[in-house]
């Protein structure tokens, strides 16, 4: 196949190797094809000002992005509506950012508004997303209500929000990522708290009831938060995240907890390094949970932290 030089707001129906080079596309590129392969071929394609989108994909099936570099978009892949999509060994960086050490971040925030990020996908199942840089920017992996996701060996780290994102994202598996320093800093006046070290920035996050997923053997070192499981709204209604797995994770050296999980049922944590933190595990308010062959050393508080727990099994 003869490599193509893209064009600004190209629409892809085929199969396509793009030439290599450096393209400012701020447009960038939509597939509007079923099976269809955008292999990038090292190519990198350039937005404008962290706006719009490097590649689009709607409602489509069995699409694959691969080996695509792409810089200064909004996000640089989004996909709704689709079943089946492979994304693999892209790189995607400089997305858009609310400024560093500015707020505390809001976790709850829906698809409508989301934040800037490389990937994000929303209503995505059966879907692989593997060997892709998404380091060096807010977030790395968006995810809402999506299932069926196989999310492996991506690096998504230094990102100054969520590494790996979950919102009412279940049934999937997340398998030797790594999303080490996703922190940030937001400053306060005041001669007495000058500041909060994290401002909710993690390496993992889950919320609305994201369920029945397994993340292991991944790192989320010195993040704000390693894992962050929030089982409560704003609007203080329960959605737990519930019945996830979590073993051979590394959330290590968090200024604050390497694990949390509040308002959630039935999480296991199993052979997991949790050192170095102000909390082990912090899992107020949850409650059938499983602690099980677990590191925790030199924490300032406490290994494990359990307020308002009922139905623990720590062994």
């Amino acid at each position: 196949m003869k490599p193509l030089v893209p064009t600004d707001g190209m629409i892809v129906t085929s199969d396509t190797v793009l030439a290599p080079g450096v393209y400012f596309l701020p447009k960038g590129i939509r597939i509007e094809g079923d099976g269809v392969t955008l292999d990038g071929n090292g190519a990198t394609i350039l937005g404008a000002h962290r706006q719009g989108t490097g590649v689009w994909i709607t409602g489509r099936e069995d699409v694959t992005v691969k080996n695509l570099a792409m810089r200064d978009f909004y996000h640089g892949i989004r996909a709704r509506s689709c079943e089946r999509l492979t994304l693999t060994g892209n790189h995607i960086c400089s997305t858009a950012e609310v400024e560093p050490n500015t707020l505390f971040l809001d976790i709850w925030k829906g698809p409508e508004d989301a934040y800037g990020g490389a990937i994000m996908l929303w209503e995505v199942e059966d879907s692989l997303v593997e060997l892709n840089d998404v380091q060096h920017q807010m977030n790395g992996l968006l995810t809402y209500f999506c299932s069926g996701l196989t999310v492996r060996k991506n690096q998504a780290n230094y990102n100054s929000g969520f590494g790996i994102h979950l919102y009412a994202t279940s049934d999937s598996v997340f398998d030797e990522n790594s999303a080490d320093y996703c922190c940030r800093f937001e400053p306060r006046e005041g001669p007495l708290h000058f500041g909060h070290m994290g401002a909710d920035a993690t390496g993992f996050l889950a919320v609305y009831g994201s369920c029945r997923n397994t993340f292991r053997r991944n790192t989320a070192r010195l993040g704000g938060d390693g894992f962050f499981l929030a089982g409560l709204t704003p609007k203080m209604e329960k959605a737990g995240c519930d019945d996830n797995v979590f073993e051979e994770n590394d959330a290590s050296l968090s200024p604050n907890i390497a694990f949390e999980a509040t308002f959630c049922r039935g999480n296991v944590f199993r052979n997991n390094y949790a050192d170095r933190c102000n909390y082990g595990f912090w899992l107020g308010y949850s409650w059938d949970t499983v602690i099980e062959g677990n590191r925790m050393l030199m924490n300032r508080q406490a290994g494990i932290a359990v307020e308002h727990g009922h139905g623990y099994q720590v062994r």
